[in-house]
């Protein structure tokens, strides 16, 4: 598990880190008319330094920010201790939650990796992404699997001991967490509160179809936040089928059942709202626009806000 030196760096007690893992586990919803908790992904909000990230957000009608500290994000995981107080205290002196963000973290070993975790949760983060993990062409499937389990198992007695939790996304492709029986191997025998699933709709029905109701079904217990977007079926060059991203409402995802099943599952989670169809390069997080205005970028960021709520709401 931990050796001494990496314990001590976690500079926490047992009893505090118990009462920050409770406040990071995922609530079982009471009733169906209480609002979603939407944050920004901040890597569509690159273009912006933390100050400027923070009053968008805020005038966008959001309730917290998903702040990328991870290579080529927002805070760069090597200045963790100088740039991400910096960061929060922009995002708190609008009133806005800073619950949430995306790492390049999937290890305990990693001396920076533990910098992040500890640094994160000493100010008040509750949940953070995970970076992702790839399957090895030289070892089966399963026995992958079991030995990712055997790393996430030594991530998550690390996250107890910080009282953060971590998220790993599903993700569509070839990588661990395409399909969403990988994430329940991957995590099994870990609770939500240490490590659960970052559950992705749209990449969800990507590889998933019309199953995509089962395999919700599968990790319900194991989500503890979601990310919203959406996706069409396009033809691409040489006539090759392809996924284009859209805005919310006008791809694939059936958001409204979705929102139905949320709500049938009593989930209760943070929501993280992600911008990947064409947007003057934000979809990247680029640092400079390219070809539309930050005024009609807002726009459309709205929309997709004000369409999720919409939603929710007729759920």
């Amino acid at each position: 598990m931990l050796n001494r030196r990496n314990f001590i760096l976690t500079g926490v007690t047992y009893s505090g880190a118990m009462m920050a893992g409770l406040n990071a586990m995922p609530r079982v919803r009471e009733d169906n008319t209480s609002e979603l908790t939407y944050h920004i992904f901040s890597k569509h909000l690159q273009f912006l330094d933390y100050k400027s990230m923070a009053d968008a957000a805020a005038n966008l009608g959001f309730d917290g920010i998903d702040l990328t500290v991870r290579k080529g994000g927002h805070v760069a995981p090597d200045e963790v201790e100088n740039q991400l107080p910096l960061a929060i205290e922009a995002i708190e002196s609008v009133g806005l939650r800073h619950d949430m963000m995306a790492t390049d973290v999937n290890n305990a070993e990693d001396e920076l990796n533990q910098r992040v975790l500890k640094t994160a949760a000493d100010l008040g983060v509750k949940l953070y992404r995970l970076g992702y993990v790839n399957f090895d062409d030289e070892v089966p499937i399963p026995d992958r699997l079991e030995t990712l389990n055997d790393q996430m198992k030594r991530l998550a007695v690390l996250n107890k001991t910080l009282g953060i939790a971590g998220a790993y996304q599903n993700h569509s492709g070839i990588r661990v967490g395409s399909q969403i029986w990988d994430i329940y191997y991957l995590l099994k025998g870990i609770t939500s509160d240490k490590i659960g699933c970052q559950y992705d709709i749209r990449h969800g029905v990507v590889e998933g179809g019309q199953s995509w109701i089962n395999g919700l079904k599968l990790i319900a217990p194991q989500i503890n936040c979601i990310v919203l977007k959406d996706f069409v079926w396009t033809r691409g060059k040489f006539g090759r089928w392809e996924v284009k991203n859209v805005p919310l409402g006008e791809g694939m995802v059936d958001f409204l059942a979705y929102f139905k099943m949320l709500k049938e599952l009593k989930i209760d989670v943070p929501v993280t709202v992600h911008y990947e169809y064409d947007l003057g390069g934000v979809e990247h997080g680029d640092r400079q626009l390219s070809g539309m205005k930050a005024a009609d970028i807002f726009k459309a960021m709205k929309k997709d806000l004000d369409y999720a709520k919409k939603i929710w709401r007729e759920a």
